[in-house]
């Protein structure tokens, strides 16, 4: 391979790289305000025609469960989408990333902290291990297996407070 073709090579890498970040960051911000104006297709969307959304382990298993094909996955995500929305307040962080290219496969993992106040005041954090496989599909990095698995979930107080930031004494 000539150095040129191996540039582009890279440079094709590095394109699908970002592709699947920015595929993946747009899920986390669509989810972060999944309430009744999500725009719905615009979620489904981010997955292949058959792609496959599954929680994994014995309490993301139970609690989520698994779904095959594009339309499966719209209508569990179309569950959440009512008044009151589920979510008063959602936030996910995305951290510890692995992003692997293959031709028209990627392979990615991130660890995701979840913080969550539901529209009946309680709250909840969790943290799971997210597995992705993204395929190109008409030219456009889709998830074609997402994976989630809990590491760790409990009850908390709630996020956010009016109390005043602790910061040292400045006199």
């Amino acid at each position: 391979m000539t150095e040129i073709a191996e540039l582009r090579e890279r440079l094709r890498r590095f394109e699908s790289q970002q592709a699947m970040r920015v595929c993946i960051n747009r899920y986390m911000a669509l989810c972060d305000t999944l309430d009744a104006t999500t725009p719905l297709e615009e979620l489904a969307q981010l997955f292949t025609r058959d792609a496959v959304w599954e929680g994994k382990g014995a309490k993301y298993a139970s609690s989520f469960g698994g779904y095959r094909g594009r339309e499966a996955i719209r209508a569990m995500f179309a569950t959440y989408m009512k008044t009151p929305a589920h979510f008063a307040l959602n936030v996910h962080f995305l951290t510890s990333e692995v992003i692997e290219v293959d031709g028209h496969q990627g392979q990615a993992t991130w660890v995701m902290l979840q913080t969550s106040t539901f529209s009946d005041g309680a709250s909840h954090l969790n943290a799971a291990r997210l597995t992705v496989r993204f395929e190109l599909e008409e030219q456009q990095w889709r998830m074609a297996h997402f994976q989630t698995e809990n590491l760790f979930s409990r009850p908390v107080t709630a996020w956010n407070s009016d109390a005043a930031l602790p910061v040292p004494d400045r006199g």
